[in-house]
């Protein structure tokens, strides 16, 4: 088993702009998965925006970032940042999960998501938003 925490950044309509420069600035492989892709636009004009994007560099570098949706508050720079922990342990990351939620609230119950078999996003007792999922390879089928 393996943990690994990531930046994510948070965008409101400029994801996908900036994983393709972050991609031509760190090369690696490049994963895009539209509202659209995921089946899980909440409105046609988010059907392109990003779900899930992640930039992964053969030296170790990663990135991830998704598109904030209309329906959720956001103010650039008020919620630019996720903390991401991955992990290729559904255990892993429920018992991980556990001990951050001790006074955390609940942003979406750890549970399966149309992109992991495990995932869930919590704010803990000091402001700082966690993102836990099982990172699992895209099948866009």
């Amino acid at each position: 088993m393996s943990v690994t925490t990531t930046p994510h950044l948070n965008f409101r309509g400029a994801a996908k702009a900036a994983l393709e420069f972050y991609h031509s600035v760190f090369g690696g492989r490049l994963i895009l998965v539209s509202n659209a892709d995921a089946h899980s636009a909440e409105t046609p004009a988010e059907a392109d925006q990003i779900k899930f994007g992640q930039v992964i560099g053969a030296d170790g570098f990663q990135i991830m970032a998704y598109d904030v949706p209309a329906s959720a508050s956001y103010a650039q720079g008020e919620k630019s940042v996720f903390v991401s922990v991955r992990s290729d342990s559904a255990d892993e990351i429920a018992t991980l999960w556990g001990r951050l939620a001790q006074g955390s609230t609940i942003v979406e119950d750890l549970g399966p998501s149309v992109f992991s078999p495990a995932y869930g996003m919590l704010k803990d007792r000091f402001g700082v938003t966690w993102v836990l999922d099982v990172a699992v390879a895209w099948d866009a089928a």
